[in-house]
């Protein structure tokens, strides 16, 4: 194990070897990185703390029952840890003991069918389209406003994720057919269309883009320097332009998926298409874009329903 994994070891005492082999294997073999490692440990670590195990230096996992576990969790909910928490405090218990069976550590895993408490339900922030006009209604005459300009019709206009934007590159955009092709979520490629509005930003930002870059650099959107931009940067950025907008500064790039998804549904209700553009794996992910704004479901509902139209 590397030493930054070993000192987060030792900060919380991790004395068992089984413990030990399973966290050698999430970072040799399952390549984790250190973050999702010490997430790990700190879940499985407040687990044993809460049945008092976390200074054993021989931990019996079989004498762990369900009904234990059960309590061990809803004595942590009481504690005030949220649901999305302990959802994953169970993943990762259930994790472990699927690697101590495995090795014959332990012989069964009462993690299998421990539900944890629901979390709430968090509708998505979404901008109305006036915002995303105020946004994007200014002349944009630099490079970087040119650019900021250009990436922000690009994620509205195609309901890009953040890295899916930072990852394009010039041979990703179909001009002629006005289609950028999308890397998305497990390296799965997708094609969204993208309009008049997008496409005018962006040959408006490759005019300075190509006063900065050489002409074989891939990246579609730059630095300054030159170099592709950072995630982080185009968060910036953002917060920046909304702010300069009379917006706030609560502008992020997810905010403007959301509000390409949402906007796209309440005018046309296709759930599927959605559902496609986003690259969502299961439509269950779409759905939650399904609660709209009751007024606009109510005024849908009094035009279309025949026992609601007035004479």
């Amino acid at each position: 194990m590397t030493s930054s994994l070993s000192d987060t070891a030792e900060k919380i005492a991790v004395k068992d070897d089984g413990l030990r082999r399973f966290y050698a294997y999430l970072q040799n073999e399952k390549r984790y990185s250190i973050h999702t490692l010490k997430a790990y440990q700190s879940d499985i670590h407040q687990f044993l703390i809460s049945l008092e195990l976390d200074r054993q230096a021989k931990i019996n996992w079989d004498a762990i029952t369900p009904s234990q576990l059960r309590a061990s969790i809803a004595r942590l909910h009481r504690q005030g840890l949220s649901g999305r928490s302990l959802q994953r405090l169970l993943s990762a218990i259930r994790s472990l003991y699927g690697f101590l069976c495995r090795h014959k550590l332990a012989k069964n895993n009462p993690a299998i069918g421990v539900p944890a408490p629901r979390k709430p339900k968090r509708l998505p922030n979404t901008l109305h389209a006036d915002q995303v006009n105020q946004l994007l209604n200014v002349q944009a005459d630099s490079f970087i406003d040119s650019r900021d300009k250009a990436i922000i019709e690009l994620l509205y206009a195609c309901g890009l994720r953040l890295t899916e934007l930072t990852r394009l590159e010039l041979a990703d955009i179909d001009w002629q057919q006005q289609i950028v092709r999308v890397t998305g979520k497990g390296s799965k490629t997708r094609q969204v269309p993208f309009g008049n509005k997008a496409r005018m930003a962006l040959e408006q930002y490759l005019q300075h883009r190509s006063l900065i870059t050489k002409a074989d650099d891939k990246a579609v959107f730059i630095s300054q320097r030159g170099k592709r931009i950072s995630n982080r940067n185009v968060q910036l950025r953002l917060k920046s332009w909304a702010q300069k907008q009379g917006l706030g500064s609560r502008l992020y790039p997810h905010m403007l998926r959301h509000s390409f998804a949402s906007h796209l549904l309440e005018s046309s209700s296709d759930l599927r298409a959605v559902q496609t553009l986003l690259g969502h794996a299961n439509l269950s992910t779409t759905q939650i874009y399904t609660h709209l704004d009751f007024q606009h479901l109510a005024g849908v509902y009094d035009s279309a329903h025949p026992r609601a139209r007035k004479k």
